[in-house]
């Protein structure tokens, strides 16, 4: 039987998401069927959720508009994983620093929007990560800074600082999995290594 896989597609790298939901569940000797979720309706139908960066605000407000945001709270009370990436880490924190943020309270933790600077700042790190064997090879633009950690795990660090973190079934990074042919950190998200 085939997981259904959902991706937040208000904004984002909805295509490459899906591609590295699939990647990792064939890793995973499972198949994926994977919807770009626009609008409610979608999510209590899916057994994993996966939230893209883009630009924070416009995704909390279409998430709020479009009726999304309480299914993905509801999906994340159920158990159900979710891997949020970038401004979708930004949106899942509990605190965005930035009321213009509807913030859905998923992990445990305090972000800085783009902290890592602008786009012209944007590079790639090898990272040490939790339950991967190998560095991942992490690709940050315009990436949010973790600056306080609560209840979550720290994942990853770089330069002493907490890029990735896990919040009882949610994954959080900084940075941009699905910018890489490594699936790994999908893998993490939805099936635990």
């Amino acid at each position: 039987m085939s997981l259904n896989a959902g991706v937040i597609a208000v904004q984002g790298d909805v295509s490459e998401h899906a591609d590295a939901i699939r990647q990792a569940a064939t890793a995973h000797g499972e198949t994926a069927d994977v919807t770009e979720i626009r609008q409610s309706g979608i999510v209590p139908d899916c057994d994993l959720l996966c939230m893209p960066g883009g630009e924070s605000t416009a995704i909390s407000r279409l998430l709020q508009s479009e009726e999304i945001a309480p299914e993905i709270q509801a999906h994340v009370e159920a158990g159900k994983p979710v891997l949020a990436t970038c401004a979708g880490l930004i949106v899942a924190a509990a605190d965005a620093g930035d009321d213009r943020v509807e913030n859905l309270g998923l992990l445990d933790v305090t972000v800085e929007r783009n902290a890592f600077g602008r786009q012209k700042d944007s590079f790639e790190a090898p990272l040490s990560v939790t339950d991967l064997s190998d560095p991942f090879p992490s690709v940050f633009i315009r990436a949010p800074l973790i600056s306080e950690v609560g209840d979550a795990e720290v994942l990853a660090e770089w330069d002493g600082r907490p890029v990735a973190v896990r919040d009882g079934p949610v994954v959080g990074t900084s940075f941009h999995p699905e910018l890489t042919p490594d699936s790994r950190i999908h893998g993490l998200a939805f099936f635990g290594d």
